[in-house]
């Protein structure tokens, strides 16, 4: 079965090995470095069919050198994610998934907190001609944009935050809620046309500032917004010594309770995550979450988590429907979508 990925972090690994700063060795190769949960080998063997990959710089970045480090993400995204690998497409807009081939994987740009621009929104426009299709104010610490779930302060978002909201409507971006802090959460709830949650999980279950209360999550669900459960095991669960993929699967339980079935999806967060799920240790093993899931849901409903409802929920697209060779065919100009054959 298909998956869609709403968050990794194999570009900031890139990058960090290009710079030496992490791994002691020869710049790694997303083609197939083991270094990388994401490579497009294990995308490949995971059934991957649409990986998001982040920007994300360190709170530690000067800010004078904050542009340029997310430059270097954007540079090594299209030289060795999509330069080395052509099966690899660029999704530069939402419309783009559809006409993917059988043995095409589709990439697409995100941000991971406002820090690469500042209060430049010529920068923030020059982000979105590059591509990128989500946008997260923040990362846990405070920004020019909004306070982050890891600041005490708790603040919510500025005049800069709002405006960004506005122009990610506009460009149909989403903005990604998943590290804001609680008050702006909820701004951006009053703001946002297409919030995602792209790699959170249910904070009923594991009392985590990087996840969801119920309000939240219902908020999301009432907005038409996505949340898209997280591999990171301290946002699963207090005992950390060993986690299933039936622990993760008790968050997917919990925001389908709450009314969610067709609104949750998967934001592994893998290669920003550094201890891992039993036998989803990286994107080769996702076919492991999908038997999983089949012992507990329809096959339907699987399908939903997996790829269809993030494909029911892109932005300026309600609704829609991937088969399992990546094709597509318009069934009416409401823009429901049909397999072919």
């Amino acid at each position: 079965m298909h998956i869609i990925d709403t968050h990794c972090d194999a570009l900031l690994k890139l990058q960090l090995a290009k710079r030496g700063r992490f791994f002691q060795q020869e710049p790694l190769h997303f083609t197939d470095s083991e270094v990388l949960d994401t490579n497009f080998k294990r995308l490949q063997a995971g059934g991957v069919k649409v990986q998001f990959f982040a920007i994300f710089l360190y709170p530690d970045v000067p800010s004078e050198e904050k542009w340029q480090h997310a430059l270097e993400q954007v540079d090594l995204f299209y030289t060795e994610v999509l330069g080395k690998n052509p099966a690899m497409k660029h999704i530069k807009k939402w419309e783009d998934i559809d006409r993917l081939k059988d043995d095409e994987i589709g990439a697409v740009l995100t941000l991971e907190g406002a820090d690469a621009f500042g209060n430049d929104l010529m920068k923030l426009r020059q982000l979105y001609r590059l591509g990128v299709l989500s946008i997260g104010l923040t990362w846990n610490n405070a920004n020019l944009c909004a306070d982050g779930a890891g600041e005490p302060r708790g603040g919510g978002l500025t005049l800069l935050g709002k405006e960004v909201v506005q122009l990610n409507n506009e460009h149909r971006v989403f903005t990604d809620v998943s590290h804001l802090s609680v008050k702006g959460f909820w701004e951006v709830m009053e703001l946002a046309d297409y919030p995602m949650a792209s790699h959170s999980n249910a904070r009923a279950l594991r009392d985590h500032p990087r996840n969801l209360d119920d309000e939240q999550a219902k908020a999301m669900f009432a907005k038409n917004g996505l949340i898209d459960v997280v591999f990171c095991l301290d946002f699963i669960k207090e005992d950390t010594s060993r986690v299933e993929i039936s622990d993760l699967i008790k968050h997917i339980d919990h925001f389908c309770g709450l009314g969610g079935v067709k609104q949750i999806g998967i934001g592994s967060d893998f290669d920003g995550i550094v201890s891992h799920i039993h036998d989803l240790e990286n994107a080769s093993k996702f076919q492991n979450l999908i038997n999983e899931l089949q012992k507990h849901y329809s096959e339907d409903e699987v399908a939903g988590f997996a790829y269809r409802n993030f494909l029911e929920h892109r932005p300026g697209l309600r609704q829609g429907a991937m088969d399992d060779g990546g094709q597509f065919e318009r069934k009416s100009e409401v823009g429901i979508w049909q397999k072919r054959g």
